[in-house]
């Protein structure tokens, strides 16, 4: 049944086209442009504070990932975040790097406590250093486990208000009452700068035609994470993996994800 859903949002995502406002990081622009066009969505990558909020208007989502944040940046997203939640249209937060510096720390808090955020999108380190449960991240890396992160991801989904997706080897995405686990993915996808941010924009796509966001997270991921299982069939190393990655992602089919995906709705 999981899968079934999952196949049929891909299929809205390519229908619809929605149109995902990214203000995101210097290091993934082109990766996460390419990546929206693959999957079937429209990107554009707007961050000046004198046009955000009329981007907004037009999207289906935002994303905001502060990966190479500065002053300026956080204002826009401030802007842009309040004029989306002002108009409805799903808020995604890539809180990169959180727990590696107090400013990116602080940020992402201040984000989540100023805006209304549709779902969290960051890795074990990252959480774990927003909820207070020990999370460790070195540069923008998550290193080692945190105890009882379902339960961490739970609780801070309940504060914020936001469904709480977590990639790693095993997916956790946790909302208020709801909780799937994701089981797709390869090692490789560890190998490239980027796959975080790119599974961000997969949410932001599948967010952008479901409203039930703990579903479109789930959904996203799996994509994502068959399209990695894929592309690494082929790929002789890192650099001919993520060509093979985005390939994947474009050609991916509804019919490969109603046997291939590997999602479980625990409740």
């Amino acid at each position: 049944m999981e899968n079934k859903k999952v196949a049929e949002l891909l299929e809205r995502v390519r229908a619809t086209k929605p149109l995902l406002h990214h203000i995101t990081n210097f290091v993934v622009m082109n990766d996460t442009a390419n990546l929206s066009l693959h999957i079937g969505a429209l990107p554009v990558m707007a961050h000046a504070k004198e046009e955000v909020e009329e981007m907004v208007t037009i999207a289906n989502c935002l994303i905001l990932n502060p990966g190479t944040l500065d002053v300026q940046w956080v204002q826009s997203m401030n802007i842009a975040g309040k004029k989306a939640n002002a108009l409805g249209i799903p808020v995604v937060l890539d809180p990169v790097g959180a727990g590696a510096t107090s400013y990116r720390t602080t940020t992402n808090l201040d984000f989540l406590q100023n805006l209304r955020i549709a779902v969290l999108r960051g890795n074990q380190g990252e959480i774990g250093a927003l909820a207070g449960a020990g999370g460790k991240v070195k540069g923008v890396e998550s290193i080692g486990d945190v105890a009882n992160i379902e339960s961490v991801a739970a609780e801070f989904a309940k504060k914020y208000g936001a469904v709480v997706a977590i990639t790693g080897k095993r997916d956790i995405i946790a909302g208020a009452d709801s909780l799937y686990y994701v089981d797709n993915g390869h090692e490789r996808m560890a190998e490239i700068t980027g796959t975080g941010c790119m599974s961000t924009t997969m949410v932001g796509a599948f967010a952008g035609v479901e409203k039930d966001f703990c579903l479109a997270s789930a959904a996203a991921l799996a994509c994502f994470g068959l399209a990695g299982e894929i592309a690494a069939r082929t790929a002789a190393g890192p650099a001919s993996f993520r060509v093979a990655l985005l390939d994947a992602v474009a050609n991916l089919k509804p019919e490969t994800v109603l046997t291939g995906a590997r999602v479980t709705r625990v409740k």
